[in-house]
């Protein structure tokens, strides 16, 4: 089974031309935004810290070693972008341990910028948002004309996206490529190197019934493989031109909630158009695992017609002991703004923790 991740559709059309991303560091810049302010005291030291090309996981093993603490000791709220310049917060539970002279800290790329304290532990997901700016150089018409790159309709594109959302894909970086060797996964297949991404590589590997030693790089795999069937049920809703009609039996979240309730009653439809447009609620999709599918009706039966046509997946999602899970199939940026020129699209927008500025990207130009 090789898990493409090309074949995906744009909601809006096809990309307007290519461009180039992350041609400079400064070119992709993300920000956490926690949604509360570190109360100042406590026996967890909060780190914000500004990192270029490194992984969130490297900072937090080199933050370890630097505070002789166990990596359990060290938490962050998200993971960031390796190739860009980002800027995080880091958890460390010191207790009564003497607390080291940041200062000191060296890690080439990284840099702490504050230090405060918090009386509760930073967890995963806790995050309100992330704050993005990211600057498209080289805008290049994919017309055989040599025709120069079509101004008016990304200004036209930019705005569809800014009043009507955009598809909550996960992005390329959740496939990304991992580098594996003979530790990781045995043995080591020509299958595995062809598929698309790294971490699809492994996935195929968990499907297969084979054991991935590394814990960070099996817990990627499963979070891919997730992810890619999440996609397939947004790809088959584009398809079915039914991204923004919905379906009878759809699990609808409420904005800024992981809450959600069912439309299951037809004289609620034009009320249900009114919420969405107003982006008061939104579609959402599964994220499979074991358990109840929690859409009824027409949506349950679009959802079943596209997750069973990979039976190997939904079998390994449910012996993971994941637990059946909604995420909207929209993302809607806010505070977008951005400026054109010099044949470059620079852009500034946040979006909700664990959504992918590159799927915002990816409905503008190909990178």
């Amino acid at each position: 089974m090789a898990l493409s991740i090309s074949h995906w559709s744009r909601l809006y059309g096809d990309a307007l031309g290519s461009a180039t991303l992350k041609q400079e560091m400064h070119d992709f810049i993300v920000e956490e935004q926690l949604g509360f302010e570190p109360s100042g005291e406590g026996e967890h030291i909060f780190l914000w810290l500004e990192k270029t090309n490194l992984n969130t996981a490297f900072v937090a093993e080199s933050l370890a070693r630097f505070s002789k603490l166990h990596l359990r000791d060290i938490t962050y709220a998200g993971r960031k972008d390796k190739f860009a310049l980002t800027r995080q917060w880091f958890g460390v539970h010191i207790a009564n341990k003497k607390e080291p002279n940041w200062d000191e800290f060296e890690l080439q790329g990284a840099k702490i910028l504050q230090v405060t304290r918090n009386d509760r532990k930073l967890r995963v997901g806790v995050l309100k948002s992330n704050k993005f700016e990211l600057i498209l150089r080289n805008l290049t018409s994919t017309s055989k004309d040599d025709a120069e790159f079509d101004i008016p309709a990304l200004e036209q594109r930019l705005a569809l996206i800014k009043y009507r959302g955009a598809p909550n894909y996960y992005g390329s970086q959740r496939f990304g490529e991992i580098r594996l060797t003979s530790k990781d996964i045995e043995p080591v297949t020509a299958t595995a190197r062809l598929l698309q991404g790294g971490n699809l590589a492994l996935a195929e590997k968990l499907i297969d019934g084979e054991s991935i030693r590394n814990r960070n790089k099996r817990s990627m795999a499963i979070s891919a493989l997730r992810s890619w069937l999440f996609n397939e049920v947004i790809h088959q809703r584009i398809v079915q031109q039914s991204f923004h009609q919905p379906l009878l039996g759809d699990a609808m979240q409420l904005s800024g909630s992981n809450s959600f309730f069912v439309f299951e009653d037809e004289a609620e439809y034009a009320n249900i158009i009114k919420r969405l447009a107003e982006f008061d609620i939104n579609i959402t999709a599964p994220l499979w695992g074991d358990g109840k599918l929690h859409s009824t009706a027409t949506s349950r039966a679009l959802e079943l017609s596209c997750v069973t046509q990979f039976p190997d997946i939904i079998q390994t999602l449910n012996s993971l002991g994941l637990k059946q899970e909604r995420r909207a199939i929209r993302i809607f940026p806010q505070e977008f703004t951005w400026q054109i020129e010099d044949n470059n699209l620079k852009m500034q927008f946040s979006l909700p923790a664990g959504c992918f500025a590159t799927s915002i990207v990816r409905e503008l130009v190909d990178v």
